[in-house]
C-alpha cells in the first residue's frame, strides 16, 4: 500500500482509486472498481440469467484449491432498491451482507472470471508455482480444525467458515486451541495467525500453503509482468493490492498484511451499494435505535439519553430472545452501578438481534417498522479486541456499521451517529490528531481493531455522498466514572493504568488521550440530541495527560513510580505478570506478547495529543461541563474499585511512608477525677502513606513511645496508632463552643506483651489562646478492655513545634528534590487549611449565638 501512495508512476490507477475511496469522491460500481485497480488483468462478468431489474453483480468468487478442480464461484445480485429475502437468521438480505453461493446452490449463479492471461481460464488453469491438491484435503482439514475448535466454545460446535471468536471463543481458548491443534493434528500455527483470521477454512489453507501442499486462493496476488491473479473471498469482492515494499531492515509486523488491505478495499466498495436518501428533519430524536447498550460506554449513553431527552430507545441486544436480552441488559447496567428501574424499562424496547447478521438479525417486519418509525440510529456496538485481526473483526465493526447505515438510509430519512475511535489515527509517527486532520495511512495500521475502525469511518464518509447524515464520535481511552468508579476492565487504558499502579513503573510516553466515561457519554448524547451538531466529526478525548501528569497523579495517590523506556517497561511488566499471574490482567499479558498489539500500544503511547476544537465549541454552546484533565481526584473512585477487584494496589499502612515528621508532647496525668500530678510524655512519629489516605480517610499513621510511670514503669510502644483530622467534618455540631480538631487513638504494648490504650483530643474553642489550642492534647489512658484509669493533658512545646512539624518534615527519598518540595507544600497547605477551618468553627458559632437576639444570653456570654 505504501507503493500505491508513494509511486504514482507505477501505480497511478490503483492510487487514484484508493484515494477516491478514502475521500468518498466517486461512485464506482464494483466492476468499475475492479477494472481500475486490476489494470493488468481483464475482468469479465457473466450472468447466468438476465434479472431485468438493473441488478449490479458483485464478484464473490473463491478459486479452487488446485488444478483440475474447477472453481467455486459465488455471486450476489443486489436489486437497485432494497428487497429483503429469506435468510437463515430470519432477516432479509442486506445490501452490505452479500450471501455467497456455490455451483451447487439452487438457482443460477453468476460466474466471475479473472483472466490470468488473454486466453487463460482460471477454472482449468493451475497456478504454475503450486502443487495441485483436491479441495477435499482443505475441506477435511478445515472440518478437523472446526471439530477441535468447537470443544472450546459455549455451543460446542463451529462451522468451517465461521469465525472462532464470533462464535464465543476467547483469547484464553485461542491459546488452548493452538496447543490442541499441535498435539492432535501436528499443526504448528502461530497464535497471531489465529487472531488474524480465526475461520477453520482459512487456518487450513494457511497450514497447507506453508507445507506447499495446496495453493491458497485467498492470498492476494502481486502485480508482476502485467499479469494479475485477482483473489476473491466468498463474502465480498476482493481487490488485489500491491503490498508495501519494506526496507530490508524493517522489523516484522511493521505494515498491514496485504490480504487485509485487499479486504479493506473490498469492504469500502460496499458503501456504494447503500441507497440514496434525503436529509432528515432537524428535530431532536424521539425514537432511537441504540446498539451496544450492554457495553461500558453504551450503557452510560443509554442512561444519558433517557435523562437528557424525551426519546424512547430501542436497544439491540445480542441474545436468543427478548426475555434473555432484557435480562442481559439489566445485568450490564447494574454491573456498572447504573439504575435498572421500572422507569428505565418503561422507556426502552429491547430487541434481540446481532449487528453481525444481515438486517441486524431482525425479522423483515421489525426491520421495515424500524426503518419507517425511527428518527435516529446510534451505533456504539463493536468488537473490541486488540489481538484479533481485521478478518476476524470486520463483520462486527465494518459490516455492522454499514448495516446501520443501510437502516438509516432506508424508509424515513434519519441521521446515523457512529461511535468511532481515536484509533483511526494510530499510525506510529503521525504528527497530529485533529478532528479534521487526515486519518492514518491504512497500510501503516497494524492492529485489526484499528483497521476496522478506520475502514468503518472511511466507508461512512463515502455514505455521506449518498445523502446520509453521519456523525463520527471518536473517544480515546475511556476512563472510569468520576462518581461511581465504574470502569471497563478490558479497556487498554485501564489495563495500562492498573499495571502502572501495581508495579510502580510507567513507560515513557507523550500523551494519554483519555477522558472519564461520564463526560464522554454526556457529550456524545448532547451531539445526538442537537440537530445543529449532526454530520460532523468529534474527538471525545478530553484533556490529554502528559507523562509528568501521570507521575504526579500516581505520587498523589502514594504510588511513586519509576519511568522506563518502552522496551524495558514491557519486558519487566511481562516478566512480573508471568511470574505472578493476575487473572484480571490476563488480557494485558497477551497484549504484551503479541507483536501486532505491541504496535498498537506503541502508537498509543508515542502519538501526539488529540485536539478537539469542534467538541470544545459544542460543549460551550450547550452549556455542558468543560473537558477537564482525568486527574487523581477524578480517578479516585476508579482506583479504589481497581484495587478492590485486584487490578491495582493502593498504598497500605505498612508501606514505606510518603511523608513523616516527629511530634513530642509533655504534660501530666492523674487518676480520673483527680488532679493530674504524674508526668507523662509522648514521643511520636506521624506519617502518611499517600495523599490518597488524607483525601479518603483524613487519617495520619502514628508510631513511637509513650512514657507514663503512673501507667507502667517502662515506656510503652505504639503498636498501632491513628490520628483523624477534624473527625466530625460534615456532622452538624451540637450547641456549644468546643469543636474537635484532632482525635488520637493509640494501641500500646509493654515488653511483657501487656496491652494498653490511649485516647486523645485536640479541641478548638472560641478563646484567645488559639496557638495553644493547636498544641494541647487532652488524653485518657487505660488497660485494654478496661475503662480509663488516668486522664490529663500534654502539650507540644512551643519551641519544638516549628522545628519538628514544619522544618523537620521528611519525604520519601525516592522522589526528586522538586517532588519532595511539592509533597511538603501539599501537606502543609492541606493540614493548614483543615486547622484553619476547624479553629474558625467555634468563633463562627459564637458570633451566630451573639447575633441571635431571640435567645437569652448565658452568664458567660453576658460577662463577655
Amino acid at each position: 500500500m505504501r507503493e500505491v501512495n508513494e509511486d504514482p508512476s507505477a501505480h497511478a490507477a490503483v492510487r487514484a482509486t484508493a484515494e477516491a475511496i478514502e475521500r468518498g469522491g466517486v461512485g464506482l460500481g464494483v466492476n468499475e472498481l475492479l477494472a481500475k485497480v486490476t489494470a493488468a488483468g481483464a475482468v469479465e462478468t457473466r450472468t447466468g440469467r438476465e434479472t431485468g431489474t438493473g441488478a449490479e453483480t458483485e464478484v464473490g468468487a473463491e478459486t479452487g484449491a488446485g488444478a483440475g478442480t474447477g472453481s467455486a464461484s459465488g455471486t450476489d445480485t443486489e436489486p437497485s432498491a432494497p428487497a429483503p429475502t429469506a435468510h437463515p437468521t430470519a432477516a432479509g438480505q442486506s445490501a452490505v451482507h452479500p450471501t455467497a453461493t456455490g455451483p451447487t446452490a439452487a438457482g443460477p449463479a453468476t460466474e466471475a472470471r479473472i483472466a490470468e492471461a488473454p486466453t487463460a481460464d482460471p477454472r482449468t488453469a493451475a497456478p504454475p508455482a503450486t502443487e495441485a491438491a483436491p479441495p477435499r484435503d482443505v475441506d477435511a482439514l478445515a472440518a478437523a480444525i472446526a471439530d477441535r475448535a468447537g470443544r472450546h466454545l459455549p455451543s460446542g460446535h463451529l462451522g468451517p467458515d465461521a469465525d472462532f471468536f464470533d462464535a464465543g471463543g476467547s483469547s484464553v481458548s485461542a491459546v488452548e486451541l493452538v496447543a490442541v491443534l499441535e498435539d492432535e493434528l501436528g499443526m504448528e500455527i502461530d497464535l497471531d495467525e489465529v487472531f488474524a483470521e480465526a475461520r477453520p477454512i482459512s487456518l487450513a489453507r494457511r497450514a497447507l500453503s506453508s507445507t506447499g501442499a495446496v495453493a491458497v486462493a485467498a492470498e492476494p496476488a502481486t502485480v508482476t509482468s502485467g499479469v494479475t491473479a485477482a483473489p476473491v473471498t466468498p463474502v465480498t469482492p476482493v481487490i488485489p493490492v500491491t503490498p508495501a515494499t519494506l526496507p530490508p531492515d524493517a522489523p516484522a509486523h511493521s505494515a498491514a498484511r496485504p490480504e487485509d488491505l485487499t479486504q479493506i478495499l473490498a469492504d469500502l466498495a460496499l458503501a456504494d451499494r447503500l441507497p440514496f436518501t434525503a436529509s432528515p428533519e432537524p428535530l431532536p430524536p424521539r425514537r432511537i435505535l441504540l446498539t451496544g447498550a450492554t457495553g461500558f460506554l453504551g450503557s452510560h449513553m443509554l442512561l444519558d439519553l433517557l435523562r437528557h431527552s424525551d426519546a424512547h430507545v430501542h436497544c439491540l441486544v445480542r441474545a436468543a430472545d427478548e426475555e434473555a436480552a432484557t435480562v442481559r441488559l439489566g445485568e450490564a447496567l447494574k454491573s456498572y452501578a447504573l439504575p435498572w428501574s421500572s422507569e428505565v424499562r418503561r422507556r426502552i424496547t429491547v430487541l434481540p438481534g446481532d449487528i453481525r447478521h444481515p438486517h441486524l438479525g431482525l425479522s423483515d417486519d421489525v426491520w421495515n417498522t424500524l426503518a419507517q418509525e425511527l428518527d435516529s440510529v446510534v451505533g456504539v456496538a463493536a468488537a473490541v479486541d486488540f489481538l484479533r485481526g481485521y478478518q476476524s473483526l470486520r463483520t462486527s465493526n465494518v459490516l455492522g456499521a454499514l448495516t446501520l447505515a443501510e437502516l438509516a438510509a432506508t424508509g424515513r430519512p434519519k441521521p446515523l451517529h457512529h461511535i468511532s475511535s481515536i484509533a483511526v489515527f494510530n499510525e506510529v509517527g503521525i504528527s497530529s490528531m485533529g478532528e479534521d486532520d487526515p486519518l492514518a495511512h491504512i497500510d501503516r495500521l497494524i492492529a485489526g481493531y484499528d483497521q476496522t475502525k478506520w475502514a468503518a469511518e472511511v466507508a461512512l464518509r463515502r455514505a455521506r455522498d449518498h445523502g446520509l447524515v453521519v456523525t463520527a464520535l471518536r473517544p480515546g481511552g475511556i476512563g472510569g466514572h468520576t462518581k461511581t468508579g465504574a470502569y471497563n476492565p478490558q479497556d487498554l487504558s485501564s489495563g495500562l493504568i492498573s499495571a502502572f499502579g501495581r508495579f510502580r513503573t510507567v513507560p515513557a510516553f507523550r500523551y494519554l488521550n483519555a477522558a472519564p466515561v461520564d463526560w464522554v457519554s454526556r457529550v456524545a448524547v448532547a451531539a445526538i440530541c442537537a440537530p445543529d451538531a449532526w454530520g460532523f466529526d468529534y474527538n471525545l478525548t478530553g484533556v490529554p495527560n502528559t507523562l509528568d501528569d501521570v507521575v504526579r497523579d500516581m505520587a498523589f495517590g502514594g504510588m511513586h513510580v519509576r519511568v522506563h523506556d518502552w522496551d524495558e517497561w514491557r519486558t519487566d511488566t511481562l516478566a512480573r505478570l508471568q511470574a505472578d499471574p493476575i487473572p484480571e490482567l490476563a488480557f494485558l499479558t497477551r497484549v504484551l506478547q503479541s507483536p501486532t498489539a505491541l504496535k498498537l500500544c506503541e502508537a498509543t503511547l508515542k502519538g501526539p495529543a488529540a485536539t478537539a476544537d469542534r467538541t470544545t465549541a459544542l460543549v460551550e454552546a450547550l452549556g455542558l461541563p468543560p473537558a477537564a484533565r482525568y486527574d487523581p481526584r477524578a480517578q479516585l473512585r476508579t482506583f479504589e474499585r481497581l484495587a478492590h477487584d485486584g487490578l491495582a494496589r493502593l498504598p497500605q499502612k505498612d508501606d514505606q511512608p510518603y511523608l513523616w515528621f516527629s511530634e513530642t508532647t509533655e504534660g501530666s496525668v492523674g487518676p480520673v477525677g483527680a488532679a493530674p500530678e504524674t508526668p507523662c510524655a509522648l514521643s511520636l512519629t506521624l506519617s502518611i502513606a499517600s495523599m490518597h489516605q488524607l483525601v479518603t480517610d483524613r487519617r495520619v499513621d502514628v508510631r513511637g513511645e509513650v512514657t507514663c510511670p503512673a501507667l507502667h514503669p517502662e515506656p510503652l510502644t505504639v503498636a498501632r496508632g491513628d490520628i483523624w483530622v477534624r473527625p466530625e467534618e460534615g456532622i452538624p455540631q451540637r450547641h456549644g463552643l468546643r469543636h474537635q480538631l484532632l482525635r488520637y487513638r493509640l494501641e500500646l504494648t509493654d515488653a511483657d506483651g501487656g496491652r494498653w490504650w490511649l485516647e486523645g483530643h485536640k479541641y478548638a474553642r472560641a478563646r484567645r489562646d488559639v496557638w495553644r489550642q493547636t498544641r494541647a492534647l487532652t488524653v485518657a489512658l487505660g488497660r485494654e478492655g478496661e475503662p480509663a484509669s488516668l486522664a490529663g493533658e500534654v502539650v507540644v512545646p512551643a519551641d519544638s513545634y516549628v522545628r519538628d512539624q514544619i522544618d523537620g518534615i521528611k519525604v520519601d527519598p525516592r522522589l526528586t528534590s522538586q517532588e519532595k518540595r511539592a509533597a511538603k507544600l501539599t501537606w502543609l497547605a492541606w493540614f493548614g487549611l483543615e486547622m484553619g477551618r476547624g479553629l474558625l468553627g467555634p468563633f463562627a458559632r459564637a458570633a451566630a449565638d451573639l447575633l441571635d437576639l431571640r435567645r437569652t444570653q448565658t452568664p458567660t456570654e453576658h460577662r463577655r
